[in-house]
């Protein structure tokens, strides 16, 4: 059928308007699972230091003859470690004509980029303190490191291989190496056995293991672990049930642990820890800091000065050179 000449939508579209919805659509994860599950807390200093001790093994001969002489003492000394801080920064800079013109989505675009870095910004630090980095102290070109979670955890790991992470003067310092020799060529499936040693080694050292975190592809692999909690239950009522295909809970011999999936984590590594015994310690906590204008802009920085400290790398266990996709 033919059209009347001139009647179509498309010989206005000099006097159309735009249709530019008021929402923006940001499907980027910004959940922290790690630092949103561990303790805060503060450091005076760029290198912070804590002790740490254990409990003599239990001496199942422990009998003495009455009216014995009491001895000497059996002192051993507290371990003395530590970490740096490391400083993390975004920054936004938008023109005098950007902040004063009507954005679509926002109220200025300096508001809206402050808000977006700052979610960035703690992503950053997220994924930093659960990477496999060493500390380091720095230098006047070198930046500050801080050891993430892994780097400290050298007793109960299961290597697979790899070579675990060193301190700077064992048993005291901070974390001068990092796991070594993880290579796609040798790393390996993670297996219930696996999950259940370390476990078993975490509780065994007197933690209380609760948590165990991955990335998501051995999330999916955990999901087929035999010790996950009972999927099935009877419904009695007359609403409908929602179907759960994820199992978020492993019945272990010594208590239940949480399979927490982390899109930040290195897939490498799979971490057995009772959050307890690890904080993020801040020197300078979240801030944004006014830039001097030096034209018609504004600039804005956003910074945090942070680190990790493991109050006892007892008290969790990394299972690491895993395999990172199927």
């Amino acid at each position: 059928m033919a059209s009347v000449t001139n009647a179509k939508t498309y010989n206005a579209v000099n006097s159309m308007r735009e249709d530019l919805s008021n929402i923006i659509y940001d499907i980027s994860p910004t959940s922290t699972p790690f630092t949103s599950n561990i303790g805060r807390d503060t450091a005076d200093n760029t290198y912070f230091e804590w002790q740490t001790d254990v409990l003599a093994a239990a001496d199942g001969s422990n009998a003495v003859v009455e009216g014995a002489d009491a001895g000497d003492a059996d002192f051993v000394a507290t371990n003395r470690v530590a970490n740096y801080t490391q400083i993390s920064k975004k920054v936004v800079a938008v023109s005098g004509t950007a902040q004063s013109v009507n954005m679509a989505g926002m109220r200025t675009l300096l508001a809206y980029e402050q808000a977006k870095k700052a979610k960035e910004l703690k992503r950053d630090v997220e994924k930093i303190i659960l990477s496999n980095q060493a500390a380091a102290a720095g230098s006047t070109s070198t930046a500050r490191t801080t050891a993430g979670m892994p780097a400290w955890l050298r007793t109960n790991s299961i290597a697979n291989s790899a070579v675990a992470p060193t301190l700077s003067s064992s048993p005291n310092g901070y974390p001068n190496a990092a796991w070594t020799s993880l290579s796609t060529s040798t790393d390996v499936a993670f297996t219930e056995t696996m999950l259940k040693t370390a476990i078993q080694s975490v509780w065994t050292q007197g933690g209380e293991p609760s948590i165990l975190m991955t990335g998501p592809y051995n999330k999916t692999v955990a999901s087929g672990f035999a010790g996950l909690a009972q999927q099935r239950m009877n419904n009695t009522d007359a609403t409908p049930l929602k179907i759960v295909a994820t199992a978020d809970v492993y019945l272990s011999d010594f208590g239940m642990v949480s399979i927490v999936p982390n899109r930040f984590m290195d897939e490498r590594f799979a971490l057995v820890m009772d959050p307890e015994y690890a904080s993020i310690s801040y020197l300078r906590p979240y801030e944004t800091i006014d830039i001097a204008a030096t034209g018609d802009a504004q600039k804005k920085e956003l910074l945090v000065e942070y680190g990790l400290r493991v109050k006892n790398e007892l008290s969790a266990a990394a299972i690491a050179n895993l395999t990172t996709s199927a």
